[in-house]
């Protein structure tokens, strides 16, 4: 009877066991995550929804902020264009903030929290400014009535308002992209191909939210009710922050690492201090400690590789090392574990390929600027209708939509089954060199409209929005491809990153991708402001004047897709170059089959 109950409580304890995750997530109170009753779809969803309603309180500023700054705060096209991309690029600068401080401190859930306050309070502060003080002669803003001058106060309030709102969306982003990983267990199969799934789904809800933006926002906000578009995306970013709230017993969470920065200068100073050392062949002699480890924090180890073998030295077991671990006086700074060797490996085998991806995201940043002055520039009427520039990038989002089933329903598919069997379809490396390709062909496209824009333009104009006679319909098949090449190398990107980066990084990893747009924003700033410079010399009105019709944007548009064509030829070298993060447990298969650029 002794020997049933005992046989009893060990099944007992073994489907209590298999009912938690086994990836190391834990619940609201800190203990294991049960499946049932944790994560999965249904944390999934809620995530999904305050990330589309968040979406559509961003771009409810941000798809219109170029107009905004020439017919309210009076900038010209080339100035207001160039604090749109330093705009955007902060807010994904503060992106780093946001992961640094979840992965080493807060954790994704606290972090997301706080930023979406920090969010909502800045488009409050927006909204009141606008309407108090920015919006003056009432009505003004629209294509008709330009606004009228205003004080260094209400100017400096204004981009006080904007930089905390990049600072909220800035921090939360990258948070909430993981954050949503997170809730679906990779070692469990099911949920392995749904958190896969997730990230198509996630970069489906952020172009969805800002479907509302770019159509109704985008039209009120054209027609000069400026004040009305920031109080809804206000309204909108309040009712996303109640949703995240709302699911918070629901949530999985993973522990805070600590301080990566730390981690990162102890493997190189202790590296520097045994660079003179002989280094044994065997890799089984180097320092390393059992994936149960507290110092673990629940991470998973993370094997040996070859690359950067420099950094093992500081993994070398000393004879001083020897003596101080026998005293319990061993230093992190003299003796690393391969785990934490390995960490700066992976990151620094990531810098190549995300290198890589900044002139692509200079590319996406046409959209919210340059595509819009183009636009306007066009024929925007359809009968009595006038359609918004900005509006057009709803086609971009149909775009993304449409290739998202595309490429899950059909492509990959397609892929699979070419390929040898039992493996996956595109790896994410080929997919985001695939998004490269069509990001060319979506830049020699705007440039052809352009030649044909000014074909049809009268270049004597005084106010020159809609001057030119050509459609702005034109401009659909750019905008197709730009959210063609978003849906293999954004969320291709994501996928990447999130999978390659070590467990205690993961935001980290969620930031590369938007750091990366950030860059791509300050660089199409200094591309845009070098290239006035010299074109404009001898006095020529340059490529990109404030009279679109007397310049040459379609030299812009050449330029980026000459630039685009040789970032591919070095993306496609690195890609093939890189080596996959090795986990304990997992196959040196499976690990080549996810991120090979080979066919």
């Amino acid at each position: 009877m002794a020997c049933l109950e005992v046989c009893k409580e060990g099944k007992l304890k073994e489907e209590q066991e298999e009912a938690c995750t086994q990836d190391g997530s834990v619940d609201w109170h800190g203990r294991p995550a049960i499946k049932a009753k944790s994560g999965q779809w249904t944390a999934g969803i809620i995530i999904l929804l305050n990330q589309g309603l968040a979406t559509l309180a961003f771009f409810g500023v941000g798809v219109n902020l170029v107009l905004f700054l020439t017919r309210v705060l009076g900038q010209n096209n080339a100035e207001a264009a160039n604090n749109v991309s330093k705009w955007t690029g902060t807010v994904y600068i503060f992106s780093l903030v946001g992961a640094f401080l979840s992965d080493s401190y807060w954790g994704r859930y606290k972090t997301c929290a706080i930023f979406q306050v920090i969010f909502v309070i800045g488009l409050v502060s927006l909204s009141l400014s606008s309407y108090l003080f920015l919006i003056r002669p009432r009505g003004c803003g629209n294509q008709e009535m330009p606004c009228g001058s205003h004080s260094g106060l209400e100017i400096t309030l204004f981009y006080l308002s904007i930089n905390l709102v990049a600072l909220g969306n800035g921090g939360y982003q990258p948070n909430i992209a993981t954050f949503g990983a997170d809730q679906f267990d990779e070692d469990d199969p099911k949920e392995g191909h749904s958190k896969v799934a997730f990230f198509s789904y996630f970069y489906l809800a952020l172009n969805l939210g800002s479907l509302f933006s770019n159509t109704i926002l985008g039209y009120f906000e054209d027609e000069g009710m400026w004040a009305l578009g920031f109080w809804v995306s206000a309204g909108s970013a309040l009712a996303a922050l109640v949703l995240f709230l709302a699911g918070t017993t629901r949530y999985r969470h993973f522990k805070p690492s600590g301080n990566p920065l730390s981690r990162f200068s102890q493997v190189l100073v202790a590296a520097i201090r045994k660079c003179s050392v002989d280094m044994p062949p065997d890799v089984d002699e180097l320092y390393d400690i059992d994936g149960n480890d507290s110092s673990m924090n629940g991470n998973r180890k993370i094997l040996h590789t070859d690359e950067f073998k420099f950094l093992d030295r500081a993994a070398y077991i000393s004879t001083r090392d020897v003596k101080e671990q026998k005293k319990g006086t061993h230093s992190m700074w003299r003796l690393c574990p391969v785990t934490q060797v390995e960490e700066v490996k992976c990151v620094l085998r990531l810098l190549p390929i995300w290198l890589c991806t900044i002139i692509y995201s200079v590319v996406f940043t046409q959209m919210a600027s340059l595509f819009v002055e183009q636009g306007a520039a066009m024929k925007t009427t359809v009968s009595n209708f006038r359609i918004p520039p900005a509006s057009m990038s709803s086609f971009d989002i149909l775009s993304v939509a449409l290739f998202i089933f595309l490429y899950r329903r059909v492509l990959d598919p397609l892929v699979a089954r070419i390929k040898k069997k039992g493996s996956r379809g595109l790896t994410e490396l080929q997919r985001m060199g695939i998004g490269l390709v069509i990001a060319i062909m979506a830049m020699v496209s705007a440039g052809i409209v352009e030649c044909y824009r000014l074909k049809h333009a009268d270049k004597d104009c005084m106010h020159c929005e809609g001057s030119s006679s050509l459609s702005i319909f034109w401009q659909v098949p750019q905008y197709a491809f730009i959210g063609a090449s978003e849906v293999f190398m954004y969320v291709g990107q994501l996928e990447f990153f999130n999978a390659q980066t070590p467990d205690g990084l993961k935001s980290f990893g969620s930031a590369l991708c938007m750091t990366s747009i950030s860059l791509g924003n300050y660089v199409s700033s200094l591309l845009v402001t070098m290239v006035m410079k010299i074109s404009t010399e001898d006095h020529m009105p340059g490529w990109i004047p404030g009279n679109l019709n007397k310049g040459h944007l379609d030299r812009f548009y050449f330029l980026l897709a000459g630039l685009t064509t040789i970032d591919l030829i070095v993306y496609i070298a690195c890609a093939r170059w890189y080596k996959s993060i090795k986990l304990e447990g997992k196959t040196a298969e499976n690990i080549d089959d996810q991120v090979s650029f080979k066919l």
